[in-house]
C-alpha cells in the first residue's frame, strides 16, 4: 500500500513523457523578503505609533535579512499613507503601519480615496494602549467620580481637549458622555502635543490622553490622572484604576496599531508577515519596550485582525450616528 503513490506517480510521469508534456515539478518555497520592506506609518516621527514601528523594524529586518524601512507619511488622518499603500503592487513590500483611525475614518468620514475593508487586507494586529483620563492638578475633579458629577452639576461647562475633531480622544470623550449621561465641552486641538501642553497650563482641565505621550507628565505630577481606559490596569499606572472599576461599567477604549497590506497581496506572503510579526513581538525585549510604552501585546493573525477592525466600524458608526459626529 505505501508503494502504490509512487506507482502511480511513475506511470503519470511516463504517460506525460510518451504524450511529450513534462513532468510537473515540486513547487519551490516561497521566498520573501527578497528585498527590502516599507512600512508606511500614518503618524509623524516621534509619536506612539512612530515608537512601536521603530522598535519592530531592526528585530523583522534581522529576521528577513532584509532593510525594514520606517516611511512616515502623515496626514488626512491617515488617509494619506494608506492611499499611497492602497495604489503600492500588492506584493507584500510595501505594508501599512496604521492605528486606531483606520476604523474610525470609515465611521466618521464622508468620502474616502478608498475603500478600508476592499482595499487593505488585514495583517497583524500588533498592539493596543488605553487612554487615561487626565486632568490638571489643580482641577476640581480628584477621582472620575468628582468628574462625572461636575459634568452632571454644570452641563455643558466642563471642557474636555482631543488631538481634533473625529480622533481617539475625541471618541473616547464623547464614549464616556453617552455613557454617563452628561454634558461635555468638546475642545479640538491640532495635534495631541498641543492638547497636553494647554491641560498642563490649566487652559482645558480634562484629557482622554494617551497613556504612552502622557506618561512623563503623569510621572512629574504636571498631571493627575483619573482612571485608565482598557479592560485591566495599566502595569505602569498599576494604582490607577479602570474608568470601568471608577464607576462607568462596560467602558472600554484603545488606540491600537495594526498592520496591513494592498488588496490582492498573496496570501502565503501575508501568513508569512503576519507569524514573523507575532515572532518578533514575542521577543523579550521588544515585549519589554512595548510595555514600557503602556501597550498589550497582541500579534493576532489575518483573521482575527478583519473581525477586530470590522467591530470597530461598526461601534465607531453607532457612536458618531448618536453624536452627530461627521468630518468632511
Amino acid at each position: 500500500m505505501k508503494r502504490r503513490p509512487i506507482a502511480i506517480s511513475a506511470l503519470a510521469a511516463l504517460a506525460a513523457l510518451a504524450t511529450g508534456a513534462a513532468p510537473a515539478q515540486p513547487v519551490a518555497p516561497m521566498a520573501f523578503p527578497t528585498k527590502p520592506v516599507r512600512l508606511v506609518v500614518t503618524y509623524p516621527p516621534g509619536g506612539t505609533v512612530d515608537a512601536v514601528a521603530r522598535i519592530l523594524g531592526p528585530k523583522l529586518s534581522a529576521r528577513w535579512g532584509q532593510p525594514v524601512l520606517v516611511d512616515n507619511r502623515a496626514g488626512g488622518g491617515g488617509l494619506i499613507g494608506g492611499d499611497l499603500v492602497v495604489k503600492a503592487p500588492a506584493d507584500g513590500y510595501t505594508l501599512l503601519f496604521d492605528a486606531s483611525n483606520h476604523s474610525q475614518n470609515p465611521a466618521l468620514k464622508k468620502s474616502m480615496p478608498f475603500d478600508t475593508l476592499r482595499d487593505l487586507q488585514a495583517v497583524s494586529l500588533l498592539v493596543r494602549v488605553p487612554n487615561v483620563v487626565v486632568v490638571n492638578p489643580q482641577f476640581d475633579a480628584k477621582s472620575l467620580k468628582d468628574l462625572i458629577a461636575l459634568a452632571r452639576a454644570r452641563p455643558g461647562q466642563v471642557n474636555y481637549a482631543s488631538s481634533g475633531n473625529g480622533s481617539a480622544q475625541h471618541l473616547a470623550g464623547e464614549l464616556f458622555t453617552s455613557m454617563t449621561k452628561t454634558s461635555m465641552t468638546h475642545v479640538a486641538y491640532r495635534g495631541g502635543g498641543p492638547a497636553m501642553v494647554d491641560v498642563m497650563a490649566g487652559q482645558v482641565p480634562v484629557f482622554f490622553a494617551s497613556l504612552a505621550s502622557s506618561l512623563p507628565y503623569i510621572r512629574s505630577g504636571k498631571l493627575t490622572p483619573l482612571a485608565v481606559t482598557g479592560q485591566r490596569r495599566s502595569p505602569v499606572l498599576a494604582e490607577v484604576p479602570t474608568v470601568a472599576e471608577a464607576g462607568v461599567p462596560g467602558y472600554e477604549m484603545y488606540e491600537w496599531n495594526g498592520v496591513f497590506a494592498p488588496a490582492g497581496t498573496p496570501p502565503a506572503v501575508v501568513e508569512r508577515i503576519s507569524r514573523d510579526m507575532a515572532a518578533v513581538l514575542a521577543d523579550r525585549e521588544v515585549n519589554a519596550r512595548l510595555i514600557a510604552l503602556g501597550a498589550e501585546v497582541i500579534g493576532s493573525t489575518p483573521a482575527e485582525l478583519d473581525r477586530f477592525r470590522r467591530a470597530e466600524i461598526t461601534r465607531w458608526s453607532q457612536l458618531a450616528r448618536q453624536a452627530r459626529i461627521e468630518l468632511d
